[in-house]
């Protein structure tokens, strides 16, 4: 077993590399769709403002979580 991940060792690094950026890459894409999104519907509805800002917060909250999970996941598999 160790044998073959003494084999594997030095791509674990740059997998780890691509998992972390296509994490933050997926993050930033989704937040840009919340905040359009959001705009579009501030500007279809402006008495609304305030709940879809309030949700448009949440949600970003949340897809910065699961980038964050995922960034730290791929930063532990170097330690394996």
């Amino acid at each position: 077993m160790f044998g073959l991940l003494a084999e594997i060792a030095p791509v674990l690094g740059l997998g780890a590399s691509f998992g972390a950026a296509i994490a933050a890459i997926g993050a930033g894409i989704g937040i840009g769709k919340i905040g359009s999104s959001a705009m579009e519907a501030i500007a279809r509805q402006p008495e609304a403002s305030g709940d879809i800002r309030s949700n448009m917060i949440v949600i970003a909250a949340l897809v910065e979580g699961v980038a964050l999970f995922a960034v730290i996941v791929c930063a532990l598999s170097l330690f394996l």
